[in-house]
C-alpha cells in the first residue's frame, strides 16, 4: 500500500503510521506526512486531470501552492469541496478525491479529450469571435455549451456541517512566512518583547529547508527550524499560526489570513472550528514569502511527467518519492542541479542535465559527470513525445543566446523532465500593499521596490537567494521591525553557519526555439491552468493588444486560482519580447487578493442563518405571530407582509385587507420608520438645507412631507418631520433608509456645517408606532383616546398632538400614506403590544384588520405615492416624479439646488413618473417590465426602450391590474397606449396620471 515509488527510507514522513485513501474510486497508500500530490506520485499516478479548454492530459508541475494543474474534488455530500490542490491537500485516513474537469471515470478516458483536435479553431478569444453572430445562437447554444465545458469542481448542495471564526489580533511585529528568512526575523523581533506573530501556510515551519538537504549548526536544515520554532514557541509574546496563509495585504496594516485548524485530522473534534479568518493589525510586516520556480516554455511542456526541478527536489527529500527512473533536467541555472544529484542518489537509473547555457562551471560539471549525470550543455529540450505521461525528450543544441537551434533534434526516451528557469519572488502581498516593483536584471525577476506601508521584505520574495544571505537579511529585518515599533533592541545574535550550494542567477530563456514557431506543430503553454500558450500571445499582440492588463484579460494568462504564480514572468518577457520593449517597461499584471483561494465557509464565519444580519422586531412581534403573518425583511426588520387566513393565498389575503381598510378601518404596525430627533436653535435652518422645500415657517404642532436630494440632485430619502416646540424636530424616514439619512444628515453637520448647533439623536427604537386607517378610523381612535378630540375638524391634517392612549402618554400624527383618515399613535416602545390590543378591540365592532407591506404597497400605489428606493433608483430627481411642487424656487441653497436647475434636469424626455393601466384588467405586470413604443416588438433588434414598471399591483378597489413607471417624457402622453414586453408576448397598456383613487383627497378627512 506505500507505492511503487516510494524510497525505502528518507523523507519527513512518518512511516510508522500508514494512511488509506480514495482516489478517482482507486484505493491507495500513504503515510502521515505526505500530501494528496506525494501519495499519487508514490503510487505512481502522474495523470491527474485534463486540461481547462483543450482536455490535454495534465500532471502534477509542482508541490505548493504554485501548481496550476492538480486541482481536486475532496469529501463527498456536505463536506465536498472543489478546487483545492492536491499539492497542499493533507494525506488524511479515509481520504476522498477525486479529479476534476473530466468526465465519469477520471482523466484516463475522458470522452472529450478530442477537443485538442479543435485547438486551431480555439485561439485566444475565439468566443469572442465565433459565436456572436446571433444572439439567439449564442444564449441557446453556445453559451450552454462553453459553461458545461469549462467546469472544474462541483460546489455543495448541502448544508455546510462545519463552523468557523472570524478573530481580530493586534500585534506588533508580523512575519509572513515561517521558511529560514520568516524564523530568523521572527527570532531577533521577539528578542525585544514584542508582541510577534509569524504565519506560515504549510504545516511545519521550515519553507525550503524541508524540501532540500542544507545543513545551520551542523543540523539538518528541519532540526535547525524545528528548534528555533520551539523556541519561539516558549516566548509569551509570540503567536505562532502554522497551516496559516496571509492572503491579503490591506490599508494600514492589516492583513487577513486563513488558518485551517482541522483539515489535517481524519476526525476533528465537534467543538473545535474547521478554519479560521484572522484579521491582523500589525505596527510593522516583514515579508518573507519565498519564491516560486519558473517552468521553461518549450513545445509540449505540459504533458503529465513534466515537472519544476524544485518540486521533484521537494519529492525526493521530504516526502521520499522517486517521481522517475530515466529523469531529463532541463535548466539555465545552477540551481536545478541539484534535483539531478537527488534523483541520482535515489536510485534514477538514468540522469541527464541538459543546460541551456554554453558553459557553466567545470566544478558543477564535474561533480555531476562524477556522479554518472549525464551533462549536455548549449542545449534545450525543444519537444517531448507521450500521451498520458512524457516518453522522450527532444533535444537540440541552442545558440547563445538561446534564440534558435543550431542543429537536429536528438530524442532521448524519459519518463520525468524536470523543468527551472529561474525564481520569481512571491511579491503579491507586496503589490496588493500598493508597493511598487522594480526589475532586477541579474536575477531576471521582478523583486519589492518601494514600500508604501510599514514593511519589509526579506529573503528571496526580495531577490536575495542565497541562504546565508537571506538569514542576515531577515535577522536585520527583525531588529529593525521591532525597534520601529517602539522596542529596544540588541544588534541580531550572530547567523548560523551554512552549508548550502552558492546561489547563482539563471541566463534567462523565456521561449525556447524550435525547428517551427509556437503555434506551429507544438504548444508551448504559459499559463497551464488557462491552457494560454506563447501563439495566444503573439496573436493578442497582432490583433493590436499591448498593454500588459489587456493581453491578459484577452489570453486569460495569469488568471484563475494560480493568479499567475508560475505563468506571470514568462508571459511579460513573451510580451515585451514580441513588442521589442524592455520588461520592465512592458510592467506586471494587479496582483489581486485573495493570495490563494478562501472557502465561502471562512468568509461568512458564524454570520449564517439567523446570524447573516441582525433581526430587528418591533415590540408588536408577537401579536403579528399569533395572526400568522408572513413576514418580509425591511432594513433588517421583521415586517409583516401579509396575514392569510385559512386557505388563503397571498392575493385572496391582500385583497381582503385592501378592502377592509377601504371600506371599514385596517392597522398597520408601523414601528419600524426611521425617527430622528433633532435639536438645536438652528434646527429650522438645518432642515431648510436638507430638504428641498422650505421650513423656517413651520409652526409647532404641525407635520410637513420633505424630500431629500443627493448633492448630483437625485432623490435621496422621504419622509415627514413634525415640529415638536421651537427649537425640537421630530423627522421620520423610511425603514430601510433610516441608518443611511442618519449618516447622511451626520456628515452635513460634521464637514460642512460644523457652524450650526444641532443635535441628530436616533429614536427609532424608543417608539412604538400603530396606524389606524380607513372610514371607521376616527370611530377607533375615540374609543382609544376617549379624553381628546380627534375630529377633523379639531384635528387638522399634517398636524400632531400629545394625547393619553389606552392610558399610555402618546404623541398622535394626523398623516395618511393611504389615502384614507389615518391617526399615526406613537407610544413609548415597551408599551407598543399594549396600544395595539387596544386598538384590535376598540376596532372588533368594525372588524379591525391587520394589514401587512404589500396592502400599504397597494393603497399607496392607488394614490401615486412613491417609495424611495422602488419608484427611485439614483437616477430620478423630484420633477421627474411629477414633485415640481416640492422644490423651493426661493431658498437660496439646499443639497442638491445647483444639480437639479441644470437644463439637463429639465428635458422634457427624461423618464418621468406616470401609471400604467393594462387594457385587459386580468393583467398585473412584472415589476422591472418594459415599456416598447407601439408595434416595436416585431421590428428588428435593438428595441429602444421608453421605460420600464417600478411597481404593480391588483386593485380590488379599481377592479383592475395597475402600475406606476418610469417613462420616457410620459407625462407629456397621459392617455396614449404602449406596450409592456413579457415572455409571453406584448401587452398593451395605457399611460396614466400616477393618481388612480381619490384624485381630489376627499377620503383623507373623512
Amino acid at each position: 500500500m506505500t507505492g511503487p515509488d516510494r524510497l525505502r527510507d528518507g523523507g519527513l514522513i512518518d512511516r510508522t503510521k500508514p494512511v488509506t485513501f480514495t482516489w478517482n474510486g482507486r484505493v491507495l497508500g500513504g503515510y502521515e506526512g505526505d500530501t494528496l500530490a506525494s501519495a499519487l506520485l508514490a503510487n505512481g499516478v502522474h495523470l491527474v486531470a485534463r486540461s481547462f479548454k483543450y482536455r490535454r492530459p495534465r500532471g502534477i508541475l509542482g508541490h505548493g501552492t504554485e501548481e496550476p494543474n492538480a486541482m481536486v474534488q475532496t469529501g463527498d455530500g456536505n463536506r465536498t469541496e472543489p478546487n483545492p490542490k492536491a499539492t497542499v491537500v493533507p494525506l488524511v485516513e479515509g481520504l476522498r478525491a477525486k479529479s476534476v474537469n473530466t468526465a465519469k471515470g477520471g482523466p484516463e478516458s475522458d470522452p472529450r479529450a478530442g477537443m485538442g483536435m479543435l485547438s486551431r479553431f480555439m485561439p485566444a478569444g475565439f468566443y469572442y469571435k465565433m459565436f456572436h453572430g446571433s444572439q439567439t445562437m449564442w444564449q441557446r447554444v453556445w453559451e450552454p455549451i462553453i459553461r458545461q465545458a469549462a467546469g472544474w469542481g462541483t460546489c455543495p448542495t448541502e448544508p455546510d456541517p462545519d463552523t468557523y471564526d472570524h478573530m481580530n489580533l493586534h500585534c506588533d511585529v508580523l512575519v509572513v512566512g515561517g521558511g529560514p528568512a520568516g524564523i530568523a526575523a521572527a527570532r531577533e523581533a521577539a528578542k525585544s518583547g514584542a508582541r510577534v506573530v509569524l504565519a506560515d501556510e504549510q504545516e511545519r515551519f521550515g519553507g525550503r529547508l524541508l524540501d532540500r538537504p542544507r545543513n545551520l549548526d551542523g543540523l539538518p536544515g528541519h532540526g535547525w527550524a524545528d528548534r528555533e520554532v520551539a523556541a519561539l514557541a516558549e516566548e509569551a509574546e509570540v503567536t505562532l499560526l502554522p497551516r496559516t496563509t496571509v492572503f491579503g495585504y490591506y490599508d494600514h496594516n492589516l492583513l487577513c489570513a486563513l488558518e485551517r485548524r482541522t483539515d489535517h485530522l481524519a476526525e476533528a473534534p465537534s467543538h473545535v472550528t474547521r478554519q479560521r479568518l484572522w484579521h491582523i493589525r500589525a505596527r510593522r510586516v516583514v515579508l518573507a514569502t519565498g519564491a516560486h520556480e519558473r517552468p521553461l516554455v518549450f513545445a509540449d511542456n505540459d504533458r503529465p511527467g513534466i515537472m519544476l526541478a524544485s518540486a521533484v527536489a521537494a519529492y525526493v527529500h521530504r516526502w521520499a518519492v522517486l517521481p522517475g527512473r530515466e529523469a531529463v533536467v532541463f535548466t539555465n541555472n545552477d540551481g536545478a542541479w541539484e534535483a539531478a544529484h537527488l534523483l541520482k542518489k535515489a536510485g534514477a537509473p538514468a540522469v541527464t542535465i541538459i543546460d541551456s547555457r554554453p558553459k557553466v562551471s567545470d566544478a558543477l560539471k564535474r561533480d555531476a559527470e562524477q556522479a554518472g549525470i549525464t551533462v549536455k550543455t548549449g542545449h534545450a529540450v525543444t519537444g517531448t513525445r507521450g500521451g498520458k505521461r512524457v516518453t522522450a525528450a527532444l533535444v537540440q543544441p541552442v545558440n547563445a543566446d538561446g534564440t534558435r537551434v543550431n542543429g537536429p533534434a536528438q530524442t532521448l526516451a524519459c519518463d520525468l523532465i524536470a523543468t527551472s528557469g529561474g525564481w520569481s519572488p512571491v511579491v503579491h502581498l507586496f503589490s496588493q500593499s500598493r508597493g511598487t516593483l522594480t526589475y532586477d536584471d541579474t536575477w531576471a525577476c521582478f523583486r519589492p521596490g518601494v514600500a508604501v506601508q510599514p514593511q519589509a521584505s526579506v529573503g528571496a520574495c526580495n531577490g536575495t537567494f542565497g541562504l546565508a544571505e537571506t538569514l542576515a537579511e531577515a535577522a536585520e529585518a527583525g531588529v529593525e521591525a521591532a525597534r520601529a515599533a517602539g522596542f529596544e533592541t540588541a544588534a541580531p545574535a550572530p547567523a548560523p553557519s551554512v552549508e548550502a550550494p552558492e546561489a547563482t542567477p539563471p541566463v534567462p530563456l523565456w521561449l525556447v526555439p524550435a525547428d517551427t514557431a509556437p503555434g506551429r506543430g507544438g504548444k508551448w503553454f504559459v499559463d497551464f491552468q488557462n491552457d494560454t500558450t506563447a501563439a495566444d500571445i503573439l496573436l493578442a499582440v497582432r490583433e493590436g493588444f499591448e498593454s500588459v492588463e489587456h493581453v491578459k484579460r484577452y489570453t486569460l494568462a495569469g488568471f484563475g486560482t494560480d493568479q499567475g504564480k508560475t505563468a506571470n514572468i514568462n508571459a511579460l518577457a513573451i510580451l515585451a519580447g514580441t513588442l521589442g520593449r524592455p520588461i520592465p517597461e512592458v510592467g506586471t499584471t494587479t496582483f489581486r487578493a485573495p493570495y490563494t483561494p478562501v472557502t465561502f465557509g471562512a468568509m461568512a464565519g458564524r454570520n449564517l442563518g439567523d446570524r447573516l444580519e441582525p433581526q430587528r422586531l418591533t415590540n408588536i412581534h408577537d401579536r403579528h405571530v399569533a395572526l400568522r403573518a408572513a413576514f418580509e425583511d425591511v432594513g433588517q426588520w421583521k415586517r409583516p407582509w401579509y396575514y392569510p387566513k385559512a386557505g388563503e393565498d397571498m392575493h385572496a389575503a391582500v385583497a381582503r385587507e385592501c378592502k377592509a381598510t377601504r371600506d371599514s378601518v385596517g392597522v398597520l404596525d408601523a414601528s419600524t420608520l426611521g425617527k430622528i430627533d433633532i435639536q438645536g436653535p438652528d434646527a429650522a435652518e438645518f432642515l431648510n438645507r436638507v430638504y428641498t422645500n422650505a421650513w423656517t415657517k413651520l409652526a409647532v404642532g404641525r407635520v410637513r412631507y420633505g424630500i431629500m436630494c443627493g448633492e448630483d440632485g437625485m432623490v435621496f430619502d422621504d419622509g415627514t418631520t413634525a415640529r415638536i416646540d421651537e427649537n425640537r424636530y421630530l423627522m421620520t424616514t423610511t425603514t430601510g433608509g433610516a441608518a443611511h439619512v442618519m449618516d447622511h444628515l451626520e456628515e452635513y453637520l460634521q464637514t460642512e456645517w460644523p457652524d450650526l448647533r444641532v443635535r441628530l439623536t436616533s429614536v427609532t427604537e424608543q417608539w412604538a408606532t400603530v396606524a389606524v386607517a380607513g372610514p371607521k378610523a376616527l370611530e377607533v381612535v375615540k374609543r382609544v383616546c376617549p379624553d381628546d378630540a380627534m375630529a377633523p375638524a379639531d384635528f387638522p391634517f399634517l398636524s400632531w398632538k400629545t394625547a393619553t392612549a389606552a392610558g399610555i402618554p402618546a404623541r398622535i400624527f394626523r398623516i395618511s400614506f393611504t389615502g384614507e383618515l389615518q391617526y399615526e399613535i406613537n407610544v413609548p416602545w415597551h408599551h407598543g403590544a399594549d396600544l395595539w390590543d387596544a386598538v384590535m378591540e376598540a376596532g372588533k365592532d368594525f372588524d379591525i384588520t391587520p394589514y401587512g407591506t404589500e396592502t400599504m404597497h397597494v393603497l399607496r400605489a392607488e394614490k401615486g405615492f412613491i417609495i424611495t428606493g422602488q419608484e427611485t433608483d439614483g437616477t430620478q430627481t423630484p420633477f421627474d416624479l411629477g414633485m415640481d411642487w416640492i422644490v423651493s424656487k426661493k431658498k437660496p441653497d439646499f443639497i442638491g439646488r445647483r444639480s437639479l436647475f441644470r437644463p439637463d434636469m429639465q428635458r422634457p424626455d427624461r423618464k418621468q413618473l406616470v401609471g400604467l393601466k393594462p387594457e385587459d384588467p386580468k393583467v398585473v405586470l412584472p415589476e422591472g417590465t418594459q415599456i416598447v413604443e407601439p408595434g416595436a416588438l416585431n421590428r428588428p433588434p435593438p428595441v429602444p426602450m421608453l421605460g420600464f414598471v417600478t411597481s404593480s399591483y391588483h386593485s380590488p378597489a379599481l377592479e383592475s391590474g395597475f402600475a406606476l413607471a418610469l417613462i420616457a417624457g410620459g407625462r407629456d402622453r397621459l392617455g396614449e397606449t404602449v406596450e409592456a414586453a413579457l415572455p409571453s408576448g406584448p401587452v398593451t397598456v395605457r399611460l396614466h396620471d400616477p393618481v388612480f383613487y381619490d384624485a381630489e383627497g376627499a377620503r383623507r378627512d373623512g
